[in-house]
């Protein structure tokens, strides 16, 4: 590869974004940045009772993305993140004020900190945005059985693929590729899998 590059797979929960990272990685021999679910110590609470954990959930991944982007930032190579700081604030914090799990004055102090941040990172140089029904969504959360994402309910991930597509309509920071994950099978479908690596080649 001419340069180091910094390329991101955004989606919903269940959208085969980890898979899909790894995968790539593998390939390309890239180094991947995972999201840091299981760090967070308020995300088992949140789910239970998202009015009360919801804004500290979200600051906490604020503070460990800013830290991951930062780090990615700084390797000497290639890298590959599975979901960025943006989709925190553009979606998962978004839809939770705009549920009112996140109360006003919260959500301006909340995008007053992002928007400080975001001005202070590099974007990606490829965004790649993995659109998925809810209802394999659905099936693919019951499938890895994390027990805190089984009582998710439907309408959540709806609204949360809406402002998937909301978000997606405006983005300007980086070329966006496209794939429908429910379609798309490049583990065991070898024309899926050419035309995979075709479409990231261009911007490899």
């Amino acid at each position: 590869m001419a340069r180091k590059k910094f390329i991101a797979v955004a989606g919903n929960i269940g959208a085969g974004k980890t898979e899909l990272t790894s995968f790539l990685c593998r390939k390309y021999d890239l180094t991947p940045y995972f999201e840091p679910n299981d760090q967070n110590p308020y995300l088992a609470p949140f789910y239970k009772d998202m009015k009360t954990w919801a804004f500290r959930s979200q600051i906490f991944f604020l503070t460990h993305k800013f830290r991951l982007h930062r780090e990615l930032e700084r390797h000497s190579g290639t890298v590959l993140q599975d979901r960025t700081i943006y989709e925190d604030a553009e979606i998962f914090a978004k839809n939770l004020h705009r549920q009112r799990f996140i109360d006003r004055r919260d959500w301006q102090t909340y995008r007053e900190l992002y928007e400080t941040i975001a001005q202070a990172l590099s974007p990606p140089d490829l965004m790649i945005y993995l659109r998925c029904p809810v209802q394999t969504l659905r099936e693919r959360i019951r499938l890895r059985g994390r027990s805190m994402e089984k009582d998710i309910p439907v309408a959540y991930l709806k609204r949360l693929n809406a402002l998937y597509e909301e978000w997606f309509s405006n983005y300007k920071m980086s070329p966006v590729l496209v794939l429908s994950t429910d379609k798309l099978d490049y583990l065991t479908n070898l024309v899926d899998r050419v035309d995979l690596f075709r479409q990231i080649e261009k911007y490899l």
